[in-house]
Parts: C-alpha cells; sequence; structure tokens
C-alpha cells in the first residue's frame, strides 16, 4: 500500500503542476510569424538557423566563440547545453533586448533520463514495460528541466539496435519496434504536453534515421538495409513519435543508402514530411553538416546546401548554415524560399513554447529553487528504478536476502555515487547519488553488518579504465596490487553468510562513442567472482550494464543475477529494494542477451531461412558448429520472487473476416506466496506472405499485478491493424492467411493458437 500511495501522489503533484497557459493557436502563430518573418532581413533569418553550444558542455570538437556578439547581431536561433536559470536568463536578455528584431532564444540540453533528479538509462527504463511509469519520469524531467530555464530537450531516442557492441544501445529502448513505439509516445506526451504549461517542453526525437544499425556495432558507422527492412523494423518508433507531436526531429550521422542521412531528402522531405505529415523542425546532431564533408560529399559550402535542400532546418555548432547561405542564395544553389520556410519553422517553435509571449516563461528563479530534486521526484525515481530491474537468474530462492548476519559487498562499483546515474545524465549532482553501500546500510540498519572491499579494480588495463570512466565518473582511486584487493576480499567474503558482488560495466562503458568488441564481464572482475564462489559462500551478482552482456559462465556458476543497469539518482537504495524483497522485481528484458559475441546480430523477431534449424546440431541446416542459435536470454525475459504459470490461449473465434475484432485470452496464475507484477505478452506470426514474415511479433502486452495464489484472466483485442507490413511494393497492408497467436512471460516461452483470417 505505501509503494501505491507513492505512485498516487506522484501523479497528483504532477499533473497539478503550475503555470498553465493558453494553448497555442494555429492561425494566430501564422499571422504572426508571416508579419514578423516581412521585418526580417535574409541575414537575419539564416542566422535562426544556428545553434552554437554554450560550452558549458561539450560532445565534439567544435563550440563557437563571440556568442554574446552573434546573439546582438540576430546570428543565434538557439542555445544548447547551457546550465542554469540566471545564465539562460542573461543569454534570453541579451537576445530580447539587445537584439534589432528581439526574437527570443530557444535553449536546448540532452535531458535524456531524467534531469537532476536521474531515472534509469533508457535500457533500463524499457524494462519496466510500463508505460505510465515511462511518461511520468518524461514529466519529471520536463519539470526540472523547465524550472532550470531548459524548454527543448534531445530526447527521446528511439533508435533500435540489435547489437550490443554499440555503446548507444544503452541510449535507446531496446530491439523491438513495438516496444520502441509505445516509448516513443509517452516520452513524447510527458515531455511536451499540450505546451499550454511552463512546465512543458519541446520534445526532439532522434537519431532519424536507422542509427542503431551501425556496421560492426561502432558509432557513428555506415548503416545499410533493404527498404522493407527499414519500414518494418526501425522506422516506426521514429514515426510513433511524430504522431505524439513531437516538436522537433534530429538527423542521425550514419548514411542511408549512400547518402548521410543529414543531406538525405529522401528521409527528410519524403518520408518524414511527405509521407508522415511531420510538421516541426529538424535539427542536425553536433557538427552533422561539417561531417557530411569527411563522408566525401563536397566542401562546407556544398554540404550546407545539400542538408537545407533536403529538409534541414538548423544546423547544431558547425556554423555552416551561417557562413556559407548567403553566398549560395547569390550563386542559385539555394532559394529564399528554402531559407524561409526553414525560418519559419523554427520562429513557429518558439511560439509554440509561448517565448514571444513571455521570453522568460522558463525563467521563473522560484521554481528553480522549489521544482528540482524534490522529494516526490526522488521517490518516483526509485520506484521506477526497482521496476527497471531484471532478475536473470535465482536458483534455489536465494533472494530475496534476509536482513540479519553478515553480507558481504565486493566489487569496484559498490561505492560509487559517481556511476550509479549512468551515461548521459549530464545535469544530475553526482555527489547526491546514492551508491549500493549506502544504499544496503540503510536498508539493514543495525539488524544487519555490511562488510565492505573494492575487490578489484574495473579492468587490469589502466587505460581501458580511464575510458571507462570519463566525465566525473571515475572510481574511488586504489593504488593496491590486484592481489592485494583480491586478498582484502576475500577475508571479507569468508566472514560473511552470504556475498553481493557487484561488478560489469562503469557507466561510461556504454553510451556515445563508447562501443566495445568484448562484452564479457572484464577479465579481473571475473577472476574476483571466481575466487569468490570458490569460498563455498552464497553469491549475488548485481550486474551493471549499459548493454546486453555475454554471460555464459556467470550463468552456468552464479546462483542469482541480478541486473540493475544504471538506476539513476535512486540506484544504491532501489538495489537495496529489491534485494531484501521490499519490492519484488518485475522488469523484462528489451533486448536479447546472446551466448557471445560471434551471435550478433541477435533479437527475437528474426526471419527463417530456406534451412531452418530444428535441433542444435544439424549439418545442411542454418547454424554455428561452436554454439547454438539460442539467445542466453530472451527478449521479454525476466524472472520474479512470485512463480507465474500460463493457461492454454483461447481465442473468441478461429475464423474471422474483413474487419472484425479477434479478443486473445489467457490465465495467468501466481503459484506463490508473493504477490508479484508481471508482464503478460502478446506476438503473433504471419504464416504466409507475399513478402517473407518473422517468425513473431510482439503486438501487444499488459503489466499487473498478481496477489500470492491469485488467478486472472488477461485479454488482448487484436484486429486487421495488428497485422499490417510493408510488402516489397512498401505499400502498408495486411494480407488473409493463417495467424499463429502466441501469449506468455517472454518470446521464447508462450502459449498459442492458430487462426484463420480472411478479407
Amino acid at each position: 500500500m505505501k509503494r501505491n500511495h507513492w505512485l498516487l501522489t506522484v501523479l497528483i503533484v504532477l499533473t497539478a503542476a503550475p503555470g498553465f497557459s493558453q494553448k497555442p493557436d494555429p492561425v494566430k502563430m501564422k499571422i504572426f510569424v508571416d508579419a514578423l518573418m516581412k521585418k526580417m532581413t535574409t541575414d537575419e533569418k539564416i542566422g535562426q538557423l544556428n545553434l552554437p553550444g554554450s560550452g558549458d558542455i561539450v560532445t565534439g570538437q567544435a563550440k563557437s566563440s563571440d556568442i554574446g556578439k552573434k546573439i546582438r547581431e540576430g546570428e543565434v536561433g538557439g542555445l544548447f547545453n547551457i546550465k542554469g536559470v540566471e545564465k539562460i536568463k542573461e543569454v534570453q536578455r541579451v537576445a530580447v533586448e539587445e537584439s534589432r528584431l528581439k526574437i527570443p532564444l530557444i535553449f536546448g540540453m540532452d535531458v535524456i533520463h531524467g534531469y537532476q533528479t536521474t531515472f534509469p538509462i533508457p535500457l533500463g527504463m524499457s524494462c519496466v514495460w510500463d508505460m505510465n511509469l515511462v511518461e511520468q519520469s518524461a514529466r519529471v524531467a520536463a519539470i526540472e528541466a523547465s524550472a532550470s530555464g531548459i524548454n527543448w530537450t534531445f530526447s527521446p531516442m528511439v533508435d533500435i539496435s540489435r547489437d550490443p557492441r554499440w555503446g548507444r544501445i544503452s541510449e535507446g529502448s531496446g530491439e523491438d519496434a513495438y516496444l520502441g513505439s509505445q516509448i516513443a509516445k509517452a516520452m513524447v506526451k510527458g515531455y511536451q504536453g499540450d505546451f499550454s504549461s511552463n512546465t512543458n517542453i519541446m520534445s526532439c526525437v532522434k537519431h532519424y534515421a536507422l542509427y542503431g544499425a551501425a556496421e560492426a556495432g561502432r558509432d557513428y558507422n555506415t548503416t545499410d538495409m533493404s527498404r522493407v527492412r527499414m519500414f518494418n523494423e526501425y522506422l516506426p518508433p521514429y514515426k510513433a513519435a511524430v504522431d505524439a507531436g513531437v516538436g522537433s526531429v534530429m538527423a542521425s550521422f550514419n548514411e542511408v543508402d549512400g547518402i548521410p542521412a543529414t543531406g538525405s531528402k529522401f528521409l527528410m522531405t519524403d518520408v518524414l514530411r511527405t509521407q508522415w505529415g511531420f510538421k516541426g523542425f529538424v535539427v542536425t546532431d553536433y557538427t552533422g553538416i561539417n561531417e557530411m564533408m569527411d563522408h566525401g560529399m563536397g566542401n562546407l559550402q556544398q554540404v550546407a546546401a545539400l542538408a537545407l535542400k533536403a529538409g534541414i532546418n538548423m544546423d547544431m555548432v558547425g556554423e555552416g548554415f551561417l557562413t556559407t547561405l548567403k553566398k549560395s542564395l547569390q550563386e542559385g544553389k539555394v532559394t529564399q524560399k528554402q531559407i524561409d520556410d526553414a525560418c519559419r519553422l523554427i520562429l513557429e517553435a518558439k511560439y509554440k513554447l509561448g517565448l514571444f509571449a513571455d521570453p522568460y516563461k522558463y525563467c521563473n528563479m522560484e521554481r528553480s529553487k522549489n521544482d528540482v530534486y524534490t522529494a516526490t521526484h526522488i521517490k518516483a525515481a526509485r520506484l521506477t528504478a526497482t521496476e527497471s530491474f531484471v532478475l536473470l537468474k535465482n536458483q534455489n530462492n536465494l533472494l530475496p536476502l534476509k536482513k540479519t548476519g553478515k553480507i558481504a559487498l565486493i566489487g569496484p562499483l559498490a561505492n560509487t555515487k559517481e556511476n550509479m546515474p549512468g551515461t548521459w545524465s549530464v545535469a544530475t549532482d553526482l555527489k547526491t547519488a546514492v551508491a549500493v553501500k549506502e544504499g544496503l546500510e540503510k536498508a539493514v540498519g543495525s539488524s544487519a553488518q555490511i562488510l565492505y572491499a573494492k575487490g578489484s579494480k574495473l579492468s587490469s588495463d589502466s587505460n581501458f579504465e580511464k575510458r571507462g570512466t570519463m566525465f566525473g565518473r571515475e572510481l574511488a582511486a586504489d593504488n593496491r596490487s590486484e592481489e592485494e584487493l583480491l586478498t582484502e576480499a576475500l577475508a571479507i567474503a569468508n566472514q560473511s553468510d552470504v556475498i553481493v558482488a557487484t561488478l560489469g560495466e562503469a557507466s561510461e562503458m556504454s553510451g556515445e562513442s563508447s562501443s566495445r568488441s568484448n562484452i564479457d564481464i572484464p577479465e579481473t572482475q571475473k577472476k574476483l567472482l571466481e575466487a569468490l564462489l570458490k569460498t563455498g559462500k552464497p553469491v549475488v551478482l548485481v550486474l551493471f550494464a549499459g548493454r546486453p552482456m555475454t554471460l555464459v559462465w556467470e550463468k552456468e556458476n552464479v546462483p542469482a543475477i541480478l541486473n540493475v543497469w544504471f538506476g539513476g539518482s535512486e540506484a544504491g537504495n532501489a538495489i537495496a529494494d529489491v534485494l531484501f524483497g521490499d519490492v519484488n522485481p518485475s522488469g523484462k528484458l528489451s533486448t536479447t542477451f546472446p551466448q557471445n559475441v560471434g551471435q550478433v546480430p541477435l533479437f527475437y523477431n528474426h526471419k527463417n531461412t530456406g534451412r531452418p534449424l530444428t535441433k542444435w546440431f544439424e549439418k545442411f541446416r542454418s547454424n554455428y558448429l561452436d554454439v547454438s542459435n539460442e539467445p542466453l536470454y530472451p527478449f521479454g525475459y525476466g524472472l520474479s520472487y512470485s512463480n507465474f504459470t500460463y493457461s492454454d490461449v483461447t481465442v473468441s473465434s478461429k475464423n474471422l473476416k474483413g474487419n472484425q475484432t479477434l479478443t486473445a485470452t489467457v490465465t495467468v496464475t501466481n503459484n506463490s506466496k508473493v504477490d508479484g507484477k508481471e508482464v503478460v505478452q502478446l506476438y503473433i506470426r504471419d504464416m504466409i506472405g507475399t513478402s517473407t514474415r518473422p517468425v513473431k511479433e510482439l503486438k501487444g502486452f499488459q503489466k499487473l499485478l498478481i496477489k500470492a495464489g491469485e488467478s486472472k484472466k488477461v485479454s488482448f483485442a487484436i484486429t486487421p491493424n495488428d497485422l499490417k507490413f510493408y510488402n516489397y511494393d512498401l505499400k502498408y497492408d495486411w494480407e488473409a492467411g493463417d495467424f499463429n497467436i502466441m501469449i506468455g512471460g517472454n518470446s521464447a516461452d508462450v502459449k498459442s493458437t492458430m487462426v484463420n483470417w480472411v478479407k
């Protein structure tokens, strides 16, 4: 009841946020923008397309100089990654008091999974499978960012990825287009609302498009795929964000069909605007225009013109628009209409945010003091973190632990605050995050003793450790040798009743420019884990990760594994909540865990070959000599302290026609003495198509609380819309035939029945 009260309190507070004003009127907006643009010179219009960085937070090589001078001369449309409401208010004052036309600036920041109150990394967030919690996390982030002067966030990132080597898999929602689309919609709604409040900020969906399919899992690398795969498996989450009314879109770094996305008319105009009807503006990623020169697309003037003509409206950092568009206009390489169209979209965004009515709408000093890192927000972050953790193994019900005796807490990630928020938590105060040691000590009080030892370094390669602990996320300095650290850890372990080993990745081992070719736990940590197991004491592995990892040995040898990703500000408290059973884990994987990196890419909704495998090993079938085709852990997987069983699937009809609705039902029973939440998942397979179809596709899910000993009927309403796909001709429709309806607790463990559906 207490946790339900937490959630109720959060929802009440968030929906009662102050600062409501009138929703923007599109007719008035057009009249206003038309009148303003008649006063603007070409230089001022081009200036609106320029987005320099402030220099507070830098994620690339370039940053603008003389920003104040440029603002006064009308050469800046917005500023990003400037932190602090006082700073923002002063910069806005320069824009609206010292420039000729007094056009306000838009202020953006990478508010990815929370502002100062940090929620789990997005990959962890996707494992909650609860869209109310997802939306709530974006709402909290919007409230705090807006209280700090920010009115635009470069989030959500909706790139589908099936390659755990890619560092930015941590920043997305996993491998599935359906789940990713639901999360995209929830995040946009949480950030933007209807723009009627000063707690609503503009969302920017990214990275458009296909960024997560980079070859070799290496960041910024080439992407190449068929358009059938593109439209069915990778584009849906971007479209879902557009359908939800997202205000802006960010272009990706990679190329698509041989053209960098930043210069792709196919992506930016043909699909985004013509097919999907997008009405907002498109911004490049950091120096995206300039980087087309290295792609081999021409000099700065040429690539800037290419980007504008493709449909890019704002240039982040590179100043290619600012320095070349006037010349290109004079030479007939771009048109005045193209410049005007881009400028209009930037001005409309500012109008929607209410900045023309009140340039200081987001500069309320009282809000900056009262609406950031509040007790209510902290409780929401803690609750959400507990639901993001995925219990991978729990042999003999080792978990939950008792709050008695001696508990050895060992590992390089046990006593570090700085790593708990995870990558892309640029606005958080690292000192306020809760370390695992702190969380466990609070949880047990005087009833148990927490014995701590670091146990090992993050890696035996000091250079690798430096690369994996950038941006102030260093682990506690320790000059002892590996042997000394291990000796201390074993002495602690031998005194204990149970061992909690906090191992895995540091926060900056995933994220941007943090790809890995080896996704094992680092070798020095594995040696520590082996030594701890040899003590004969029960061992719980608390795994920190920003990606799926290869854990075959760990799965075979460690009795309990809890994947906690990076849980945010309240990670330590949330981990304690789950380890001690105050919260029953309910997270489900949104990505497949491979057995080894050689299986990558590995994902649940693959297609059959003409020689599909029936059992491993079969010669002349599609398989490996050295490992089975099966994942280590499948998409949708996650254990609980409860035990759930599923009945057979029943359907309202075996034969359907046209636009009828099919109802598919299972009964889920909690055969334990512990109340728990289960994510019931619906998958469908189209058995025969004019194009090949996946072996199964997620089409629905419900997360529900089932009390101990209770059975609940769970039904899904299925319509022909759930059967649609893009065929070879890129026509979006469904085809008559047989369909396998599957329901279960993960993608590999389902009950199924067949139906026939004709047009």
